[in-house]
């Protein structure tokens, strides 16, 4: 049993920026990866970044490259999207998502077993 608690949503401007977390615990190893997903109002959820938990590799969706910044901390078993230079179009309600294999066709939100309760995210122009 994996739970995911997900803080750091919030309003914003354009040209601002957040950082959210997603702190992991329950029964895991390693050998697992994370990702963000993001769902706009009247929009499919999209994939936005993921990260290898042992490796530290990360993938982005290309309209966040140079924006978005996903990490993680292993001793506090927390994930991070540091967004900045938001924009409007960012707007959506952000999920923190763990696949139990670290290497997975990461667009695809059914690879992820888990995840968080999803925080708000608002930009304004």
């Amino acid at each position: 049993q994996v739970q995911l608690v997900e803080s750091g949503g919030g309003l914003v401007q354009a040209g601002g920026s957040l950082r959210l977390s997603c702190a992991v615990s329950g029964r895991t190893n390693s050998r697992y990866a994370m990702a963000w997903f993001r769902q706009a109002p009247g929009k499919e959820r999209e994939f936005v970044a993921h990260i290898t938990w042992s490796d530290g590799n990360t993938y982005y969706t290309d309209s966040v490259k140079g924006r978005f910044t996903i990490s993680r901390d292993n001793a506090k078993n927390t994930v991070y999207l540091q967004m900045s230079n938001l924009k409007p179009e960012d707007t959506a309600v952000y999920y923190c998502a763990r696949a139990a294999r670290e290497y997975i066709v990461v667009r695809l939100a059914s690879e992820y077993d888990y995840w968080g309760q999803g925080t708000q995210v608002t930009v304004s122009a």
